[in-house]
């Protein structure tokens, strides 16, 4: 398909585009994802310049139908996008012009690109936003598959990256399920208010023109236009809303990708993952690395970065649009694939992972991640204050230490050193599974209480409305 390259935009302008002005001033690599959505916004203020008896019903239909064969056009990939028309509004325009002549002028009454492109960002951001929230709803799904089928494994509760206390892994897991729902609601709160339309607000002013804005936001899917036509060209809090729902969201997934890295390696051994998500190494045969959690790792970082871009470019800007906010499209698209892509993958991971039960029981049998059901068992029986307990407790661990025994192998003649009232059904207390189910407070680590939990977020997940 010919095109002639003519930017309508330059007719003030004696000479041409120097060429790295060219390449710098060209967006069409950035936007041309937005086709859809141009065209989307363009056919209803179309059909709302008809209704208004703006342009006549015939014009309308030609320009539709012509809006109608680019997309086509660009979906077989028959289209043919230019820098020198600079982006893919004006892409659009200059081949509706080549299919249908002059009426083509008519189609930018009422509007400007000030308006037009944050209305495509809006219209995407929000199909896109919803696409994440079903990926987040996946992950928290597994995630509660893998604590109904962990409810009884128990697991090192850590500290300081030291043996705390043991833990169910389902209680972990629901653990990550928390961070993930509170993830779901900041991108529902960002969806309601991303969900104003900006289109025709023109320039900066708004128009002349008697336009029906509540029409198009209802044909475009917005609940209302938005108020301040100043606002609405300026306006790309939107933009850091995303980001900085998506850089929390990537914190979610660098904590829990770390945490895999971790436990799989074979130093730890607590997570195994099977092959489907692990890689070799180039020289070392025996290497199964979790490159995918590493990977999620790298790029919450990226998506860091665009937050803290998008910040810069906005906190000088003064009103309305400068062309600095043609920057702004790629740091959203390259931080929701980002997103999606670590979405998928540690939906993958957490599909494929198992606990080394027989590893995360030796490692508690070897440490002292009991000592609270020690200090707690002397508060509750022999009414010591907690402080107390806590002193006697510590003491008592020295003192195992030195033996270079652990809590379970002193015997009741060594806990009787410290206080005679000591009696045998504290070594009950003591045993690992024991001090996991007695913590029965509300969102405890008892099996019943993480059983609970279960059947709540199970609730939770199928009332989702996404």
């Amino acid at each position: 398909m010919s095109r002639k390259k003519i930017n309508r935009l330059r007719e003030r302008f004696k000479k041409g585009m120097a060429t790295s002005f060219k390449k710098i001033n060209s967006s069409i690599e950035t936007d041309s994802f937005l086709y859809n959505e141009d065209i989307e916004g363009s056919i209803a203020h179309t059909e709302m310049l008809a209704k208004q008896k703006i342009i006549s019903p015939s014009e309308s239909t030609k320009i539709i139908r012509g809006l109608k064969k680019i997309k086509s056009e660009i979906k077989s990939n028959k289209f043919i996008f230019s820098d020198e028309l600079e982006d893919i509004h004006l892409n659009i325009e200059t081949r509706l012009f080549e299919l249908i002549g002059e009426t083509a002028g008519k189609l930018h009454t009422a509007r400007s690109r000030n308006d037009q492109v944050v209305t495509d960002l809006k219209l995407w951001m929000k199909k896109d936003q919803i696409s994440i929230l079903k990926k987040i709803k996946k992950v928290k799904s597994v995630l509660v598959q893998l604590a109904k089928k962990n409810v009884k494994t128990i697991i090192p509760g850590l500290t300081h990256f030291q043996s705390a206390q043991p833990i169910s892994a389902g209680h972990y897991f629901l653990a990550y399920y928390e961070m993930f729902k509170r993830d779901t609601v900041r991108f529902c709160e960002a969806l309601k208010r991303i969900d104003e339309n900006p289109l025709g607000s023109c320039a900066l002013a708004g128009t002349q023109y008697k336009i029906n804005r509540f029409q198009t936001s209802k044909k475009l899917g917005f609940k209302k236009p938005s108020k301040n036509s100043i606002d609405s060209v300026a306006d790309r809090d939107f933009v850091i809303d995303f980001l900085s729902n998506a850089s929390v969201l990537s914190v979610h997934l660098s904590r829990i990708s770390e945490e895999i890295v971790l436990f799989s390696s074979d130093l730890i051994n607590i997570f195994r993952l099977s092959d489907e998500v692990v890689s070799s190494s180039s020289i070392l045969p025996q290497k199964r690395n979790p490159d995918g959690a590493e990977l999620i790792r790298a790029k919450a970082a990226i998506t860091f970065s665009n937050l803290n871009s998008a910040l810069n470019l906005l906190k000088a800007l003064p009103l309305t649009y400068s062309k600095d906010l043609q920057e702004d499209k790629q740091l959203v698209v390259n931080a929701s694939n980002n997103l999606k892509i670590s979405l998928d993958c540690i939906i993958d991971i957490l599909n494929n992972l198992e606990i080394n039960k027989k590893n995360a029981e030796s490692y508690l049998n070897n440490s002292f991640s009991n000592a609270t059901e020690l200090a707690d068992w002397l508060v509750i029986n022999l009414n010591y204050t907690f402080r107390d307990a806590h002193s006697m407790s510590s003491k008592i661990v020295n003192y195992a230490e030195k033996k270079r025994k652990f809590l379970k192998d002193l015997n009741l003649t060594d806990y009787k050193k410290f206080d005679s009232r000591i009696s045998k059904n504290l070594m009950n207390s003591l045993k690992i599974e024991n001090a996991v189910n007695n913590k029965i407070s509300y969102g405890g680590t008892s099996t019943s209480e993480v059983s609970k939990m279960i059947i709540l977020a199970k609730k939770e997940i199928l009332n989702e409305k996404i």
